[in-house]
């Protein structure tokens, strides 16, 4: 399995490095108030891919840290819940099979 993702981590490698290659053509990004930004093709289109992973972590991040936060409170309400039965952390028991 190693040797498939591998292999296939190098054709994307190749395909991609193909694509910078035959995108190097000057390209001009007009922005508001007159200003202009001019670069490589396959560098901006790079920076707005980051650009746009960057600004999907950052809205997503707060949910994280929501589920996070809920997960350890029920976790410590199980915790008291089998403190308070008397059960502790002990694992129920393993079902037995009788051979016939």
């Amino acid at each position: 399995m190693k040797f498939v993702s591998t292999l296939a981590g190098f054709i994307l490698f190749v395909l991609f490095f193909g694509f910078a290659l035959k995108n190097t053509q000057e390209v001009d990004l007009n922005f508001f108030l007159g200003y202009e930004l001019r670069g490589p093709l396959v560098l901006m289109l790079l920076a707005f891919f980051i650009a746009g992973a960057a600004l999907g972590i950052l809205a997503m991040s707060p949910t994280v840290f929501r589920h996070r936060r809920e997960a350890s409170q029920h976790k410590n309400t199980v915790q008291a819940l089998q403190s308070a039965a008397g059960t502790g952390s002990a694992q129920p028991a393993a079902d037995a099979v009788v051979p016939r």
